[in-house]
């Protein structure tokens, strides 16, 4: 057994997409990256990639590298999931909190949980998505960018 965390923040700005653990969030800011900023997604990423002492997502997807400009994060999770399975290890369980002043993130909640169940084929009840606020301090706290945390749990496949 294995754990890792991940952690993974963006400015928001205006004319991009809100994209958020692979769900689109009707927003009028979207969150600025070289791929498409999904904070959750790169955290969970961080996070399977840690656990296997593997660096990190930007060894693996470099953000100089025009392979990945404006890569959907789903395939980035889906490429760091087969790095898992080619070393012998499966997710078998995600925590994940977001922490974002708005958009209120409950209403998509069970989508969210869907996708990334659904990318790391897993059932849903392996993958707990979560979200708070940061009582209006610093950065995160004006609205300026939203942050994602992940943990999670990795078990040798015999």
């Amino acid at each position: 057994m294995r754990t890792g965390i991940g952690y993974d923040i963006h400015r928001l700005v205006e004319e991009r997409k809100l994209i958020l653990a692979g769900v689109e969030i009707p927003f009028f800011k979207g969150l600025l990256g070289y791929s498409d900023g999904d904070v959750v997604l790169h955290a969970i990423s961080d996070a399977i990639l840690g656990g296997l002492s593997l660096g990190d997502i930007g060894q693996h997807f470099p953000n100089d590298d025009p392979a990945y400009k404006d890569i959907d994060s789903k395939e980035i999770l889906k490429k760091v999931a087969a790095l898992a399975a080619a070393k012998k290890f499966a997710v078998t369980n995600v925590d994940t909190i977001i922490l974002a002043e708005e958009p209120k993130i409950y209403p998509f909640r069970d989508k969210m949980v869907e996708a990334v169940a659904a990318i790391l084929d897993i059932s849903k009840d392996k993958v707990n998505i979560k979200a708070t606020t940061n009582e209006g301090v610093g950065s995160l706290g004006k609205g300026e960018a939203i942050a994602a945390y992940a943990v999670v749990s990795l078990e040798e496949k015999r």
